[in-house]
């Protein structure tokens, strides 16, 4: 047997040693025939794949290179017989190699043997596994389009086999082992997040409890610098059990059970060896089972089509109604695209041996006769014949389908047939239509849902991914299960960040598909994915100048599956991913200019979508105007408030903020400090609530510094007043700034006109006042407060109420037995929260403004609601209560992304462990994993002084009751 390897250099060797591969062509040839997986490259592929311009003889030289590789593989070869291992196909050639000749294949099957396994026998296997690799997969021809895409995955696979291998060590028992190969791994690939997170767990498992914490620390610095974010779930949950010194993390499973990994390999119900997880569908599949009952039943042939997108899942789907019909005594046979001649169909009923194959195959019938020979196999039992890709068709394949579809009569035969509905070829469509009269049971194929893609997904992964992360990869795929598994294998690889990039085979992919548009639809396209994910049609048509060009155009994306109608005025990319790799293919030059083009055209034909504008602008590079710019991105930012968009919010803030700075360096006539004061205390505001509090307070001590230099009170009074953020914690985490704030909040309140008309300013001084002083044991905080409070009854000011009332609910932690009060100001905060949405329909059918700060914005008041309640309830001993509270705060913040709540819902939980359970350790554990929380929080007061508190009230309970008189 002739076996290959690709995990390094190409080599081919048999039984007398290396096999001489000749020229670099020959060697390109054979691994682009290996990079198929034994099915048909067209001469068309390897012509262009050889050279970037071909001549007049290449299709000529690559038929020499073929006829030099078969002397090579197969010496022995009589002259003039047909090659078994390089073998002519129309339109071009396969290799034929055996399932364990090639070393990528043979690693492929050790991967996925290893989840099956127990850990010490996968230990071992991944070990013999890795040990192929010989350098980087298709090493020589890595920079070769066709090479490229197989060589990165087999590069992930082995990454993921480097992980498996330890975590099956970790199982098993060799963690020492493992440690210099993880070390090795991180040092290599800084971003992938389990190899920090099994190096750190191996380092605990040999004693070394300071080392694991430093990896962490390292795995956490590396993110920060080079990504910009924090560490994921199972990082956070590992560092809080390395602390709480959990059990688990020190006790193996027994080595002789199988390691229990959720991968690539692992397979779902109705999911074969080496096929990818199969999830879903099952509305499908009952439509396909049902037609099969009723072949049965009636003894009579049906037609089924199954047609979708690419990566639908067409052929898992029929492959898993395949094995659930063979289950049941069924014989099926398969074949795809231009296999399925009525010749070299598979039968099943047919000579296994080669000899008989081929004599059978000289001596079939024509494709009418076809029909008898599947009747009288149908006799024997039900059958399925499965007619893959039939995009991919010819015409012979055409007739054979709808010849057995329609010419079978009393057979109990279903003949299923799948096709790409946005590939649709002239020879398809009319055999389509005659196979009509049969009445095919039509299945279409569109997305999975969100709850079928994350079990795509947690089927893929090696970890659990976060509900975000799902409803992200769901998104950006449109649920198309090719998709999903290409970004579930790059968020593996890569990370969180991956997550919103294209995977290089989807942009692949996709880039073939766009080939086969005209120059003019591809053109039109790309300025469409300037525009968005969504497209105004008439936005389109202006940019593109040529309405009926467009208009083709369009038609010939929807057909092609890129675009979906919305209305006659919009459409939409089918997939992010598709609008993602259109405008990855705009040169930066030509993007600006356009999005500025855009910015005019969207102003010009809705003057009121100031978030398009201003996407548009800060896309546009400058070229749209810098104070421009300024003024759209923070119009936008106060409708993100308003809605309760905090994370765009400070984002759009942030970018006015710097839009203002390059107008003034260029001494751009216009920007004003009133203007610039109002874009530092906006993202101010919008840093708060996502839970950056230090760059948070950083900025508002700068605004109001500034503000009163300008000796304005009004300017200065707005600027003080505009942090609108609602307080949850006692105690004042930068003393100094609070005193600072508190100062120049009564210099201006009595700078100020005592008149009605600055009632408003006057009210929301007052309340920083009480907020800033909630620590202070003097009473002008509390006065302040129900100060602020009987001003904003007066007003009728839902909003200013319930800044003010949290105010009020800050001063009262002076002494003990105010949980009732507390109670009280919560039910009220609630209440006004809760009536927001309603009070929004209202507006809105009688056309009154919304107030800034109105509507959704009332989230954040509504969680502070919650977690007074949270606090109060538990205080008065209602854990009942306070639980549903906690519940509702917690999922406020899954929903909007809000850091900080957990921080107290977690303290919360180790608090009512404390009351309820018996078990100290238990409970130190549980203080110790929300301390963890607390990290890097912006809160020193919390941070640094509860666990020390926690524990040792603890300590005292522990010890019992004290001596009389102590």
């Amino acid at each position: 047997m002739v076996t290959f390897g690709v995990l390094g250099p190409l080599t081919a060797t048999c039984e007398r040693g290396p096999i001489p591969l000749k020229g670099p062509r020959h060697r390109a040839v054979l691994a682009r025939l290996l990079v198929a997986r034994g099915r048909v490259v067209p001469v068309s592929w390897l012509v262009n794949d050889l050279w970037e311009e071909p001549g007049e003889g290449a299709v000529g030289a690559v038929q020499t290179f073929v006829g030099a590789l078969r002397k090579a593989l197969e010496p022995d070869r009589p002259p003039r017989t047909p090659s078994r291992l390089l073998v002519t196909s129309p339109p071009g050639y396969a290799l034929r190699a055996e399932p364990d000749a090639v070393d990528a294949w043979r690693f492929e099957s050790a991967l996925a043997e290893a989840a099956r396994v127990p850990a010490a026998e996968a230990y071992a296997l991944l070990g013999a596994a890795l040990g192929l690799w010989r350098g980087p997969a298709y090493a020589e021809f890595a920079d070769q389009d066709w090479a490229r895409g197989e060589a990165a995955r087999l590069d992930e696979l082995r990454l993921l086999a480097v992980e498996r291998r330890a975590e099956a060590g970790l199982i098993a028992g060799p963690a020492a082992e493992c440690v210099a190969d993880l070390e090795a791994h991180v040092a290599a690939h800084p971003l992938r997040e389990d190899g920090w997170r099994l190096l750190a767990h191996a380092l605990y498992a040999t004693g070394r409890q300071g080392d694991a914490l430093a990896t962490l620390r390292r795995a956490r610095e590396t993110l920060l610098a080079e990504l910009g974010v924090d560490p994921g779930a199972a990082l956070r949950t590992l560092e809080a059990d390395i602390l709480s010194q959990a059990p688990h993390l020190t006790v193996p499973r027994h080595p002789a059970s199988p390691v229990e990994l959720s991968g690539p390999d692992r397979l779902q119900a109705g999911a074969a060896v080496g096929e990818h997880p199969f999830v879903g569908r099952e509305a499908e599949l009952g439509e396909l089972e049902r037609a099969a009952a009723d072949v049965v039943a009636s003894g009579r042939a049906r037609l089924a089509l199954v047609s979708g997108a690419a990566g639908a899942g067409k052929t898992a789907l029929v492959r898993t109604l395949a094995r659930r019909l063979e289950a049941t005594g069924w014989h099926t046979a398969w074949a795809a695209g231009q296999e399925a001649h009525a010749t070299t169909w598979p039968w099943p009923w047919r000579p296994a041996d080669a000899e008989a194959q081929e004599s059978t195959r000289r001596h079939t019938p024509r494709v009418r006769e076809a029909s008898a020979e599947v009747a009288a196999a149908a006799r024997r039992a039900p059958l399925l014949l499965a007619f893959d890709d039939l995009h991919e068709a010819d015409e012979e394949t055409l007739a054979l389908l709808t010849t057995l579809a329609t010419g079978l009569g009393c057979a109990p035969v279903l003949v299923v047939g799948t096709y790409r509905s946005t590939d649709l070829t002239v020879p398809l469509t009319e055999a389509l239509g005659r196979a009509a009269r049969a009445e095919p049971v039509r299945v279409y194929l569109g997305g999975l849902s969100e709850p079928e893609t994350g079990a795509l997904v947690r089927a893929l992964a090696t970890r659990e991914p976060p509900g975000a992360h799902v409803r992200t990869i769901h998104a950006r795929s449109g649920g198309n299960p090719f998709f999903v598994r290409e970004l579930t294998r790059l968020w593996e690889s890569c990370g969180d960040a991956a997550l919103h990039t294209v995977p290089a085979g989807v942009r692949d992919v996709i880039r073939q598909r766009l080939a086969g548009l005209p120059e003019a639809a591809r053109t039109h396209l790309r300025q469409a994915a300037v525009i968005g994910q969504e497209i105004d049609l008439d936005v389109l048509i202006a940019l593109a100048g040529d309405e009926e060009a467009v208009l083709d155009s369009v038609e010939s994306a929807l057909l092609a599956g890129f675009l979906v109608e919305q209305d006659a005025h919009r459409l939409r990319f089918a997939h992010a991913l598709v609008h993602e790799t259109l405008y990855a293919d705009v040169a930066r030059a030509r993007r600006a200019r356009r999005h500025a083009a855009v910015a005019d055209i969207v102003e010009r034909l809705r003057p009121g979508d100031v978030e398009a504008i201003a996407h548009h602008c800060l896309r546009s590079e400058g070229r749209a105007g810098d104070l421009r710019t300024a003024r759209y991105a923070r119009a936008a930012a106060e409708r993100a408030e308003r809605r309760f968009a905090p994370h765009e919010a400070a984002r759009l803030w942030r970018a006015a903020l710097e839009a203002l700075g390059r107008a003034a360096e260029r001494g751009e006539q216009g920007p004003s400090q009133e203007e610039r004061l109002a874009a530092v205390m906006g993202l101010g505001r919008a840093l708060a609530v996502i839970g950056r509090l230090g760059e948070s307070r950083r900025l508002r001590a700068e605004a109001v510094d500034a503000a009163e230099a300008l000796g304005d009170p009004l300017l200065t009074a707005a600027v003080i007043g505009s942090f609108d953020v609602p307080a949850n914690w006692t105690a004042n985490d930068d003393p100094a700034l609070s005193a600072r704030l508190v100062a120049a909040a009564e210099r201006t309140l009595a700078a100020l006109p005592g008149d009605e008309t600055y009632a408003e300013e006057r009210a929301r001084l007052l309340i920083t006042i009480a907020m800033e002083r909630r620590a202070d044991p003097g009473r002008r905080g509390d006065q302040a407060a129900r100060e602020a409070e009987r001003i904003a009854r007066r007003l009728g000011d839902r909003t200013l109420l319930a800044y003010a009332l949290n105010g009020r609910a800050l001063q009262t932690f002076h002494r003990a037995s105010l949980a009732g009060e507390r109670a009280a100001i919560g039910e009220e905060l609630l209440r006004l929260a809760e009536r927001a949405p309603t009070a929004a329909a209202a507006r809105e059918r009688s056309g009154t403004p919304e107030p800034a700060g109105a509507g959704e914005g009332m989230v954040t008041f509504t969680v502070l609601a919650h977690l007074i309640l949270l606090q109060a309830r538990a205080g008065l001993g209602d854990l009942a209560a306070a639980d549903r509270h906690a519940a509702a705060a917690d999922r406020l913040a899954e929903q909007h992304d809000l850091p900080l709540v957990g921080v107290f819902t977690g303290w919360y939980a180790a608090l009512r462990l404390a009351i309820t359970s018996g078990d100290s350790d238990e409970v130190r554990a549980a203080y110790r994993a929300a301390a963890a929380r607390l990290e890097g929080s912006s809160m020193p007061g919390v941070e640094q002084g509860l666990l020390p508190l926690a524990l040792l009230c603890l300590d005292i309970a522990d010890a019992g009751p004290s001596p009389p008189g102590l």
